[in-house]
């Protein structure tokens, strides 16, 4: 046990450690945590506040930004389990959007009346 916590002081303490907590690959996904983390913390709330075109819009941009984090060299994991924490947090208020408006047949039917309505304008 001791050996196990010697070498992991030694590995925090090493400069590389220390330079990874001074670039962006830490710093970036450490800020973006917020989002997830308020999604999350949303769960609770009604979910007549449930925005289904930015909850859809995040639901984008974190598949998106998945497949950044895990194509960019070196690999930024935290980044990638930030946008996977994100992406299931958005894809459940997204259920419970629609789940709250009627189901998926009655969105798409708004959504795309809303559509043929802006056109006609």
């Amino acid at each position: 046990m001791a050996s196990w916590a010697s070498n992991l002081l030694q590995r925090l303490g090493s400069k590389e450690f220390r330079s990874y907590l001074m670039s962006t690959h830490f710093w970036g996904p450490a800020a973006n945590w917020g989002i997830p983390l308020s999604a999350i913390a949303d769960f609770s709330s009604s979910p007549e506040k449930i925005s289904g075109k930015m909850t859809s819009a995040l639901t984008m941009y974190s598949l998106l930004f998945m497949r950044f984090a895990w194509m960019v060299n070196p690999r930024n994991y935290l980044l990638f389990a930030c946008h996977a924490t994100n992406e299931v947090a958005q894809l459940v208020q997204l259920y419970r959007f629609v789940d709250y408006n009627g189901g998926i047949a009655k969105v798409l039917k708004e959504g795309a009346q809303g559509i043929k309505d802006s056109k006609s304008k």
